[in-house]
């Protein structure tokens, strides 16, 4: 047993202010809880990157620039922002962590919160603005069938389904992944086939067709970034699932269920919805397919159409809105707010937002959160990767007297790095992604190295990086129970304690 694990084991967490750090939902996950494969990622990053408004972001596109440059250019952004999540993915296949708890680390026990929460009500509202279109196609297929028209009761009863579902745990949120995914590939070839026959009756050439406005290349590529910047810095709340090779050492072998997803599932995806859309303006002047093809048909084409946008809805939602959502509420409010209470209050945050006004501005929304978004995004990275070496003194993101209680439970690196850097960011707005991650990067190594460290010393970096502060990557689990407290076991040790669990 290491000197470090003994130290932990002395004083385990039990009172009432140790607890409010405490909740099962956002305790680092064992390798023998992670459910996720390599196919299972994939899908989810399919499911998650069918999104309605991306077919606007394809047909903002090819209004200045040919169909080609447009899937070119969304192409190799999400491969650039595949870089930054899969080295934040590393947290989540390292140490099972999530994305608020983790950011206890660089912002401080108490200072996790404006970031976290501030990412939580983006989620919420996100869930609130897919949910409406969700509810608006449900109420189609049901109006189309019964006469019955209130797309009022349908977003309640979607949100309702949505929740459950996200409640029932990862394993549910994966196999709606792998239904939905393939379902809405094959729909979304069907519609680019039927939109360039309406195309080539107009005598349009899609590849060939150049729009007349001014479109520049370098902000349809940030603009892209900052349509995933959100799940770039929270993706460890779904690479904790993932599963990790017993012999996970190495760093690309340890998230090798990562890359195919992120550098190939996402990108590719996200370049072929953008076309769709850019197809579809340039056949019809709008860039929703889905109204333009309802517009031409009924019956099973009219069905077939709003199923999609159901689909794409519900398994974007669960993953990258739900999920994150409510680890961020339950972040904030352990131990009396739990990860169902959660999902409700994301729900409820989402619905008060009025997400229906929100989307005649979305993409200026989308501007100014990602611009915030791409500041925490390089605090992270300097933290994990400069600063502490992937190394994390776990067990001290639980305890409100260790390390990361800093300043009165606040870390002044992170907050004035974010705060510096994401107004860089929306100074810069155009090129928002590169300048807030950038500088917030190296604004948070230089008050870290030069002002926090020497005054609030941390034990990974003290111990010249012992791995005693790693876990997948040496075999090791952190494993937290109300007797012991927080202990380092291997994946044998946890796989017992776990049959012993089961078996209780």
């Amino acid at each position: 047993m290491d000197t470090h694990q003994q130290q932990q084991e002395t004083g385990a967490p039990s009172s009432r202010e140790q607890s409010h750090l405490l909740e099962a939902s956002i305790l680092p996950v064992w390798k023998t809880q992670r459910t996720i494969g390599f196919w299972g990622f994939i899908w989810l990053w399919i499911g998650m990157a069918v999104i309605i408004a991306t077919f606007q972001l394809g047909a903002g596109g090819v209004a200045g620039l040919s169909l080609a440059e447009v899937v070119a250019v969304i192409f190799l952004a999400n491969l650039v922002l595949g870089v930054v999540m899969t080295l934040t993915a590393d947290i989540g296949t390292e140490h099972g962590l999530s994305f608020s708890v983790y950011l206890r680390a660089p912002f401080g026990l108490k200072g996790t919160h404006i970031p976290a929460v501030s990412r939580g009500v983006v989620a919420a509202i996100w869930f609130g603005i897919q949910t409406y279109l969700g509810a608006l196609a449900l109420n189609g297929i049901f109006e189309y069938m019964t006469g019955f028209d209130s797309w009022i009761t349908w977003y309640l009863v979607f949100a309702a389904v949505q929740i459950i579902n996200t409640a029932l745990g990862i394993r549910a949120v994966e196999l709606l992944a792998s239904v939905a995914a393939p379902c809405i590939l094959a729909i979304s070839i069907w519609m680019y086939y039927t939109l360039d026959v309406l195309a080539e009756t107009q005598g349009i050439n899609i590849w060939t067709f150049a729009g007349g406005e001014d479109v520049s290349v370098i902000g349809l590529f940030f603009a892209n970034m900052a349509f995933w910047s959100a799940l770039a810095v929270d993706i460890p709340n779904l690479t904790r699932f993932l599963k990790v090779p017993a012999d996970a050492k190495g760093f690309c072998n340890r998230n090798r269920n990562v890359f195919v997803a992120q550098f190939i599932a996402l990108p590719a995806t996200q370049a072929w919805i953008a076309l769709i859309g850019g197809v579809s303006f340039i056949a019809a002047g709008d860039w929703n397919p889905v109204s333009v093809i309802q517009a031409q048909g009924a019956g099973f084409t009219l069905v077939v159409l709003l199923l999609m946008v159901i689909l794409a809805q519900w398994s974007t939602n669960n993953a990258a809105n739900l999920i994150p959502a409510a680890l961020t509420f339950v972040n904030a409010g352990a131990p009396r707010v739990s990860y169902a209470a959660a999902l409700v209050l994301a729900g409820i945050v989402g619905t008060m937002a009025m997400p229906w006004l929100i989307l005649n501005n979305l993409f200026t929304f989308l501007s100014y959160y990602g611009a915030l978004l791409s500041a925490v995004g390089g605090i992270m990275v300097a933290d994990y990767y400069l600063l502490r070496r992937r190394r994390l003194n776990v067990p001290d993101l639980f305890n409100p007297n260790g390390q990361f209680r800093f300043m009165s439970g606040f870390n002044p690196a992170g907050l004035i790095a974010w705060i510096l850097g994401g107004s860089l960011a929306i100074l810069f707005l155009e090129y928002a992604y590169a300048v807030g991650f950038l500088s917030a990067l190296i604004m948070y190594w230089l008050l870290m190295k030069f002002w926090i460290l020497p005054r609030y010393p941390q034990q990974e970096l003290t111990s010249n990086f012992s791995e005693e502060f790693l876990a997948s990557s040496v075999d090791r689990n952190w494993v937290f129970d109300q007797k012991q407290g927080f202990r380092r076991l291997s994946n044998a040790d946890t796989s017992a304690l776990q049959q012993k669990r089961e078996d209780l």
